[in-house]
């Protein structure tokens, strides 16, 4: 598993290679999406949903992504720190049942690591019952995480503004559940109407997604939290065919355009749009005018260098 699990992060043929033969295997998980802004407890959160779903017997993976340094490219991995009661099992001494690893979002848009998916889909072949995504936690980023899960996860806390945050950054359009976190603290109640309010904001005809209040910390309020992700997993479970061909579909548009993104940035349009930049002519920098003339060459009709 951690060998497959390298291959796949670092990407490459041989990464492709892999996720193309475990395919077929794939489809059966349940994936989750927890995201959320910083500081919101979803690590210590999806610690015990793991311990939940342990106590069912399920086997259960956690890919937690976390931010990468701009300087090193690395990361702290701290979600894995505050995840290891759940992969050390009741008796502390490891669970076989339970799979964590955290990768580096190296700078990815949309809250995930580009190996996510990858990660996802080996669990997914493993034979994990449940496969749980903890987004790297940016805010207005946290979208890509509704492409390639079949339920989200929205964390919130009653401060800093987090209603608000949620309204303007289209988690209001993601969520399937809420859950506000560090209910004990007295502006818990406020958040959760305030989200019941904002409800009118999601696209007409959607579904409304459950709101609740919970902690983490003190372990309150997590069986109503559990039985809300249970019902949408059920009410989404005839629908999982149709969902996964939408996610196959934009999966495979993103691979075209990446493919053709580096196919068309050569180092000869490279070179040539340096020079066009650089140049005096403010004509010649047109930004319109400039990216015509350089994706005229797209199918290799004109050359980079008659920019």
């Amino acid at each position: 598993m951690a060998r497959a699990l390298s291959v796949v992060e670092a990407g490459g043929a041989e990464a492709a290679a892999l996720v193309d033969a475990l395919h077929p295997h794939t489809g059966r998980a349940w994936r989750l999406g927890v995201t959320g802004p910083p500081g919101a407890g979803k690590s210590t959160l999806v610690d015990r949903l793991v311990a939940t779903y342990r106590a069912r017997g399920l086997r259960v993976a956690v890919v937690a992504v976390d931010p990468s340094s701009p300087f090193s490219g690395g990361a702290l991995l701290g979600d894995r720190v505050r995840m290891d009661r759940a992969s050390a099992g009741p008796d502390g001494r490891g669970d076989d049942g339970v799979f964590v690893r955290s990768l580096a979002s190296r700078g990815a848009p949309g809250g995930l690591a580009a190996a996510a998916e990858g990660a996802m889909d080996v669990f997914d072949a493993a034979g994990y019952d449940v496969v749980i995504v903890e987004t790297v936690g940016v805010g207005q980023g946290e979208l890509g995480v509704a492409e390639t899960t079949d339920t989200v996860l929205v964390v919130l806390v009653p401060e800093a503004g987090d209603g608000v945050q949620a309204m303007k950054a289209g988690l209001m359009e993601i969520a399937d559940v809420f859950v506000v976190n560090k209910a004990d603290k007295p502006e818990a109640g406020a958040l959760a109407r305030a989200l019941r309010a904002a409800l009118h904001l999601r696209t007409p005809g959607a579904p409304s997604p459950e709101i609740v209040t919970a902690s983490a910390l003190r372990e309150t309020g997590l069986d109503a939290l559990v039985a809300a992700l249970d019902a949408h997993r059920a009410a989404v479970a005839a629908d999982a065919p149709a969902r996964h061909a939408a996610r196959l579909r934009r999966r495979v548009r993103a691979l075209v355009e990446d493919a053709w993104r580096r196919r068309f940035w050569t180092p000869e349009r490279t070179a040539a749009l340096d020079a066009a930049v650089g140049a005096l002519d403010p004509a010649a920098r047109a930004p319109h005018r400039l990216a015509e003339r350089l994706a005229g060459g797209l199918a290799g009709d004109t050359p980079a260098d008659d920019v």
